[in-house]
């Protein structure tokens, strides 16, 4: 599933090519692409119709065009996306053939580029949805107000983060991987921080220092950069920009899928184990387990 900087590419590529722009109108071609909106395609189509679609946001692993129906209206509403497993928000020349997994087609008054939606696997999707106030002068869609702040947010407070994670009684992997606790955070790089910051996945939250904690920030926020700056993680083709450019981060991966490889610090073969239907990667002289694991 893609994970924050996989999602923040795409982010930026929709502010690029489909902000600012009003729809002409929207083609719902298979139902599970919004299944989340209950009223319906026809009423989904209807609705966007002659709307302006300003900027494009990101929480977590969640995307959104606020919609306004003229030029300087404030979004009261918004157009919710989420990736899945496979999905991909394309923005491609009008004239281009439709995609063998196109879900959703959005054309604008400008007669530009098309947003289309293709999801193989159709685990993802897109409804509109009301905003709220964010507490921080800002609007997020409803129903992902209860999704925390992720580390390269402005309004991420490390203080507070820090509280919460001793406060939880589980392991350290479980807790980044709780979208209530950080968002944005998935199993690659989690695996990828944890490594940099010379912690076990399963280390009780309860036993982490502060500046432990602030290690592992730091960790956190230096692989999501530096993946963001690669475009992403591509393992397959289902991940691309709304180019279709696929991420060039798997080559500098340290850990994450590089089981008995050598680790990169100091030699000693990379270990795979299962975990939450998963699998978690560390080494084990670098990243030796607690004395009291928390599985």
């Amino acid at each position: 599933m893609p994970e924050l900087p996989e999602v923040e590419v795409v982010r930026l590529g929709l502010q690029r090519g489909v902000a600012g722009r009003t729809v002409e109108a929207v083609e719902v071609r298979h139902p599970r692409a919004i299944r989340r909106y209950l009223p319906g395609a026809s009423a989904f189509e209807a609705a966007l119709a002659g709307q302006t679609m300003s900027a494009a946001s990101r929480r977590g692993k969640y995307l959104w065009l606020g919609l306004a129906a003229g030029p300087g209206e404030r979004p009261n509403a918004a157009v919710l996306a989420h990736l899945g497993m496979s999905g991909q928000l394309l923005v491609v020349p009008a004239e281009k053939p439709s995609e063998t997994h196109l879900r959703l087609r959005f054309t604008f008054t400008d007669g530009g580029r098309e947003l289309r939606f293709v999801d193989q696997r159709t685990f993802g999707g897109l409804t509109i949805t009301d905003l709220v106030d964010d507490g921080a002068g800002g609007r997020i869609p409803a129903p992902i107000s209860h999704i925390a702040r992720d580390p390269l947010d402005p309004w991420f407070d490390d203080a507070a983060f820090a509280a919460a994670l001793r406060r939880k009684h589980t392991g350290l992997k479980r807790a980044l991987l709780d979208q209530t606790l950080v968002s944005g955070i998935g199993n690659i790089y989690a695996d990828e921080a944890l490594w940099r910051a010379r912690l076990h996945y399963a280390r009780p939250t309860a036993t982490m220092t502060r500046p432990e904690i602030a290690r592992l920030l730091d960790a956190v926020r230096a692989v999501l950069t530096e993946s963001l700056a690669a475009g992403g993680t591509s393992f397959d083709a289902l991940y691309v920009s709304t180019e279709g450019a696929s991420g060039l981060f798997a080559r500098d991966l340290a850990v994450y899928g590089r089981r008995d490889e050598p680790c990169r610090r100091c030699g000693t073969p990379i270990r795979r184990d299962a975990f939450m239907n998963r699998s978690s990667y560390t080494c084990p002289s670098c990243q030796p387990v607690p004395r009291r694991p928390q599985w």
